[in-house]
């Protein structure tokens, strides 16, 4: 699906039509989903949890190195072109200061429900080579991550784990008194009830199957903190900016991806009051989904600079 593809970030390794032949020689079952559509394009069925988890572990160890991933079942299995481009958009963010963009570990990134796929501390590890802390309040969910770490222990010393207790909190319980993170990084639950998620997920598999007349198989994974929470999206977002706040001094710059358009107005209202000394609100765009990542600090221009050196 070449023209789904091309609106990727251009750092972003898969820009290009999935190499199937390559993908089935790093991970051989995959090679049980892959059929040619018609218009004579190999491809998978994205609505079969198990193809596209395949699909993931294939893309992580040919791109990344990324041996022995999986994830439950029952966890939300993340589109890995997608969940890269934040990654990469994010490095354009930190590089405007030097005009180029900073790797190693001095860059320290906060990931907030990382979930059982580890996925952005991975990319971001293995792209910049920066330092990462995941966090999550589903226990199963962080001991899955370790055991994706324990499997490639390159990573051991440079991405972490720790337990939100509170699922009241997002920053507090994680970021210390004398932590600081370069960023913080959050792909926020969007629904804002079980019922709102089950219904969402029907509407995007029958626009998967629209031009079949099979009846759509339900991809329908992942944990409640995964999908929804009681408000939604901009409830959730505006809790992380508010409390942002109490750590203004301790992170460069706070992100956030927003799927709803709609919230937008509401987000930089907020982050007028709290005085946010620059916002931004990036456009990422993978085929007809669009999503944004919005951005701001309290740290002044002439001071961030010296948090990427």
């Amino acid at each position: 699906m070449p023209a789904e593809k091309s609106s990727l970030h251009t750092r972003n390794l898969h820009r290009n039509p999935y190499d199937f032949d390559q993908l089935i020689s790093c991970v051989p079952e995959l090679k049980h989903y892959v059929f040619t559509n018609a218009y004579q394009t190999a491809t998978i069925n994205f609505s079969i949890p198990q193809a596209v988890k395949l699909l993931n572990k294939a893309l992580l160890l040919h791109f990344y190195n990324i041996k022995g991933w999986d994830i439950p079942d029952t966890n939300l299995c993340p589109p890995i072109p997608g969940r890269a481009d934040y990654v990469h958009y994010i490095a354009d963010l930190l590089g405007e200061p030097l005009n180029k963009i900073p790797t190693g570990n001095s860059v320290k990134g906060l990931d907030i429900g990382t979930g059982a796929n580890l996925v952005y501390p991975l990319i971001s590890c293995k792209s910049y080579g920066w330092t990462m802390l995941g966090t999550d309040i589903n226990q199963d969910s962080l001991k899955n991550a370790q055991h994706i770490l324990d499997q490639n222990p390159d990573l051991l010393t440079i991405i972490q784990l720790k337990s939100q207790p509170d699922a009241d909190h997002i920053f507090t319980n994680i970021i210390g008194s004398d932590d600081r993170f370069t960023f913080t990084m959050c792909n926020p639950p969007f629904h804002d009830s079980e019922e709102s998620a089950l219904k969402g997920n029907i509407r995007k598999t029958k626009n998967l199957h629209q031009s079949k007349k099979t009846k759509p198989l339900l991809n329908f994974s992942g944990q409640q903190s995964e999908l929804w929470c009681e408000g939604g999206e901009l409830a959730f977002i505006t809790k992380m900016i508010n409390e942002s706040t109490l750590f203004s001094s301790q992170v460069l710059w706070f992100t956030c991806l927003v799927s709803k358009k709609d919230n937008l107005n509401k987000l930089n209202n907020l982050l007028k009051k709290v005085n946010a000394v620059e916002v931004k609100t990036i456009d990422m765009a993978q085929g007809q989904k669009v999503s944004r990542m919005l951005a701001w600090t309290f740290i002044p221009r002439k001071d961030r600079k010296s948090w990427l050196i």
